[in-house]
């Protein structure tokens, strides 16, 4: 079937409701009372106003409600999976206040073995460190007394230099002197031979 021009029907329906509606106010400037043609005019307006709507709602009416329905029951679905999960974090919130003091504990707990922990660590590293304290300052008591006998020993061999110089120029004459030097060149002159 060929359309000719899809606005042409609904046209010619609009200026025949127009004229339709238009009959009855001309009649009714006749006065009086209106005519059967009139009120027939009006029953066929009012058939016509009728099958519109009656057609508007058959046609239209049960596609926009379907689609409203389905939207609706998707927002109460979704409500529902929304509220389910409210309910489940709100039982698992109820739980966890519910352990809530026994987790406080088992953390004070941890916390009373940690810092014992923590103390005897810090008790064997004080120890360990009293230890290599200890034996630095042995190693420098040592080491000072090392030093004390070394300085010791040259000061006691430098008053015995002192001494044996001191002995031996209060001994020494200038006739012991010049006899000891003849002694050495007889000494230097039995070598040369």
């Amino acid at each position: 079937m060929k359309r000719v021009c899809p606005f042409l029907l609904p046209a010619l329906v609009t200026c025949g409701l127009v004229l339709l509606a238009a009959h009855p106010v001309f009649a009714a400037d006749e006065g009086g009372k209106p005519s059967p043609l009139t009120l027939r005019f009006q029953w066929i307006n009012f058939a016509i106003v009728a099958g519109a709507i009656a057609w508007l709602l058959i046609k239209k009416a049960p596609p926009f409600f379907a689609a409203r329905a389905t939207q609706i029951a998707s927002a109460i679905e979704d409500a529902g999976k929304v509220k389910a999960q409210a309910d489940a974090q709100r039982r698992d919130a109820a739980e966890r206040l519910a352990n809530l003091p026994a987790e406080v504990e088992q953390l004070r707990e941890a916390a009373r073995r940690d810092a014992a922990a923590q103390g005897l660590r810090i008790q064997a590293a004080a120890k360990e460190e009293a230890a290599k304290i200890h034996a630095a300052a042995k190693m420098e008591v040592d080491a000072a007394a090392r030093g004390a006998r070394i300085e010791l020993r040259a000061l006691a061999t430098r008053l015995s230099i002192e001494r044996a110089e001191a002995v031996l120029r209060a001994e020494i004459t200038p006739a012991a002197e010049d006899g000891m030097f003849a002694s050495f060149l007889g000494e230097l002159a039995g070598r040369r031979n």
